[in-house]
Parts: structure tokens; sequence; C-alpha cells
């Protein structure tokens, strides 16, 4: 891009590419409408494409203005992230990284990571964020999250990975329920009760291989609740409303009254996988990276 092109030419245009109206996008910025007309003329000439395909009616974006769109998406993402960072640096931190994780994760694994880092690098500062894994791949698609803890076993081209987990699928029942891991024999005892599982929204991937395990006993399953949150799910077994099937590593750190039967002889495993953005030159991404081994 050219020298007269300024952050401030990329502001207005993502915030018109959002609204796809010029008086609410200028309202926004608190401009006059024909002042961002303007800006937006200057950086269509500067680039020498159209961005907007503009009539008396509405405002689109083209191919083009689709592609710029993403691309400032990115760089002002990592522009803010680059602000929070130069911040810290000048107070003699070295930065920080914004984590994302599934619920299991904070569990099984992010602890005792955060310990080590805490250990070897610690003026490095983290921010953590529970998302689910679409949402994780996304935002490190977009340089808005630098490490993330996904429920997969592989991520999509372009995101790094490494697999630090793997695990059993259990059964989680109230407390009080008449089955137990003395009377329990297969996933068909359940076959007539009703279900809370993660929704697919928490992977997609991990949510088809829970209803292969019901696929594998005979019986789909009749799902009353779907949360992307664990406690949730919880709650809802805890008061009777249904029963679940979580990672076995999620029995750890809730009191309630609810009682895990492990599946041992499903063929199923669901793994945790740490991902960043593949090809990163960020030195703290690959200092985490490093803990994992």
């Amino acid at each position: 891009m050219s020298n007269q092109i300024e952050f401030r030419h990329l502001r207005y245009f993502m915030i018109v590419a959002q609204e796809l109206h010029f008086r609410k996008a200028s309202e926004r910025l608190f401009i006059t409408q024909p002042g961002l007309s303007r800006q937006i003329k200057q950086l269509e000439d500067e680039l020498g494409v159209q961005l907007f395909i503009r009539n008396k009616r509405q405002v689109e974006l083209t191919d083009a203005g689709r592609y710029l769109y993403d691309e400032s998406s990115n760089l002002l993402n990592q522009l803010e992230s680059i602000k929070r960072s130069i911040k810290l640096i000048d107070k003699g931190e070295e930065g920080e990284l914004n984590i994302g994780f599934v619920g299991s994760a904070m569990q099984a694994v992010i602890p005792h990571l955060l310990l080590k880092l805490n250990e070897q690098f610690p003026k490095i500062h983290t921010s953590l964020e529970e998302m689910s894994n679409e949402d994780q791949i996304f935002a490190i698609e977009h340089n808005k999250l630098d490490i993330g803890f996904i429920r997969a076993k592989q991520a999509p081209e372009g995101i790094a990975s490494r697999q630090i987990f793997k695990d059993n699928f259990s059964i989680v029942l109230p407390k009080h329920h008449h089955i137990n891991e003395d009377n329990f024999k297969d996933l068909s005892q359940f076959a007539q009760d009703n279900f809370i599982l993660f929704s697919s929204d928490y992977s997609r991937t991990y949510y088809n291989k829970v209803m292969s395990i019901f696929d594998d006993h005979g019986f789909a399953p009749k799902i009353s609740h779907k949360s992307v949150h664990a406690n949730t799910i919880f709650r809802l077994v805890e008061n009777g409303l249904g029963i679940a099937i979580v990672p076995t590593s999620l029995k750890h750190g809730f009191d309630l009254d609810i009682k895990f039967i492990e599946l041992k002889n499903v063929k199923q495993i669901t793994y945790l996988s740490l991902i960043w953005k593949e090809g990163t030159t960020n030195e703290l991404i690959k200092k985490f990276v490093s803990l994992v081994g």
C-alpha cells in the first residue's frame, strides 16, 4: 500500500463495510456523510479499485471490497495487539498472550501450563477467554487470538496444532440415579432418558463423535438441552433434567451432586489440541508452545 493510505482510511472503510449505509457509518464515526464519502473515494482512488457498489437503495461490497475487509480486519486486530504489548514492554514486561479455550482444557491442562509460563517467562501476561472451537479458529485466523485449546485432533489449513491430551468419555448422572458403576452395562440402558449435550457450536467434530457413540449402541438420543458450557450441563443434570456424555477430564473441578461413569468400552476418544497461526513470528507464542514439549 502507498504511504498515502492511512489507518483512518481503513477504519472508515471497515465501519462502512459493517453498516453498508453511509449515513449510519458517518454517525458511528462522528463525521459528516460527505466527509466520509471523500475518505472512501480517496481509498478507492489510491488502490485503483471500486470497493462499494452504491445506488440510491443500497450499498454493497465488491469482491475487492470483501477481500480488503478481511485483510483490514486482520491488520487492525494485529495493530491493537501490538499497541497492548508495547504498553507492557514499556513497563518492563514482555507482552501479552490472548488465549482461548474450551471449558475442559481449564480442568485438564491450562492451570499447569500457566504455572510453567509464570515460572519460565514471568514477564509474559495472559488474557483468557472460554470459546467454542469454531470461534477460536476464526479468532486466530483474524489475529484476535494468539493461542487456542480446541476439542479436535487436527486444525484447518493455516492453523498449526499440537495434540496435547486425549480423553475417554463418561456418562454424567444425578448422584442418586439408580444406575452406578456396579450395575452399569452399556449406554443402551439410557435409551429412554433425556440427554443434555454440548452444542455443535462447541465443536461440530466433537458433536458428531458423540453422536457416533449413540449410533454404535443402536439408538438416537432424545436431546432435551444443549450448551457450550460444562457447568450449565452439570447443573441441568444435577436438577434431574437429563443425563450427559462429556470428556472424562471434566469430572475434576466441580462440586455438584452428580456422578461420572467412564465409558471404558467405547472406541471413540476425544482429543485436546493446542493451536496457533501457522508461520507466526510472535516470539511469545513460540515460548508458550515450547512449554508443551
